[in-house]
């Protein structure tokens, strides 16, 4: 029989390279093999007792139904409570979207801000995901390389070289993954500046995508990670926050994330999930209230 007819856009679509190395070392575990891998972000450690014991409390209470599109009101408050308290960034219950994972967070940021038209900038090393995220968007993008000399960080000059009239978003994986750079507070602020000059010159906003799925893993206590919308207002009107509990749980296996922004931008994201997934895990989002309650 002859292949199916696929969409232009599946066509044209690559494998995620990190999943396709994952499966395979999973395969080569399932044969017996010794295997060390690096190829995904996840912890070596099990998520905490307590959150293991919210997950089995919710099923016996009989939380194994839907929840609302963009999640329960008591992880939704409780990460806007995180983010004021940790992140100094004020965020209401109504500007969060819980996701199926810090990834579909992004991927709907994307898409709720880019389309046919729109140029994304990606400092790189970048994450293998972000160019077939923005491919899928119908957007293109500029990749902008960060040099070693700089420790791989973004810098205010390159960034302002790379704007262009098309540039409508920034993604800022801060700490970096592959990296692990991270962009200081003035080195954020230079960034910022940069923008909040662009925007002045030509009346074309660019958004900060601001991945920050790593940012409890930093312990540099000298030089604490500071969010992009913690700047001051022009930040936090721009910017779309990115986060969740895979890394700093070890929940990478309940696929958990959330995306804090603009109540229209959050809407529009709620909206775009509401096609695709619809809620979270129920149980996923007892065991995130948890692990947000956990002291320290």
């Amino acid at each position: 029989d002859a292949p199916p007819e696929l969409s232009e856009l599946v066509s044209g679509l690559k494998p995620s390279a990190t999943i396709e190395v994952h499966a395979l070392t999973l395969e080569m575990r399932a044969a017996g093999e010794e295997v060390v891998s690096l190829c995904v972000g996840e912890p070596d450690f099990a998520p905490p007792t307590a959150i293991l014991e919210a997950v089995g409390a919710a099923a016996l209470n009989g939380e194994t139904r839907y929840t609302a599109v963009t999640g329960t009101p008591e992880l939704r408050a409780a990460v806007a409570a995180d983010l004021a308290d940790r992140k100094n960034v004020a965020y209401a219950a109504d500007e969060i979207v819980v996701a199926n994972g810090a990834k579909q967070a992004v991927y709907e940021a994307l898409l709720a801000l880019c389309g046919p038209g729109d140029d994304v900038i990606l400092p790189a090393p970048y994450w293998v995901s972000y160019p077939s995220m923005v491919d899928m968007c119908g957007a293109t993008y500029t990749t902008v390389p960060c040099a070693r000399e700089a420790g791989y960080a973004l810098t205010a000059d390159a960034l302002a070289a790379a704007l262009t009239p098309r540039t409508k978003a920034l993604v800022l994986c801060n700490p970096s993954n592959p990296t692990g750079c991270v962009i200081d507070e003035a080195g954020q602020r230079a960034l910022l500046q940069v923008l909040d000059d662009h925007e002045a010159a030509t009346g074309r906003r660019v958004w900060v995508i601001s991945d920050e799925i790593y940012e409890r893993l930093h312990y540099d206590a000298a030089s604490p990670h500071v969010s992009f919308a913690a700047l001051g207002p022009t930040a936090l009107s721009r910017t779309v926050t990115i986060n969740g509990f895979s890394k700093a749980f070890a929940m990478t296996g309940f696929r958990l994330g959330y995306l804090a922004a603009p109540l229209p931008v959050a809407k529009a994201c709620a909206k775009i999930q509401g096609q695709i997934t619809s809620c979270a895990s129920a149980l996923a989002q007892a065991a995130g209230v948890a692990a947000l309650r956990l002291p320290g």
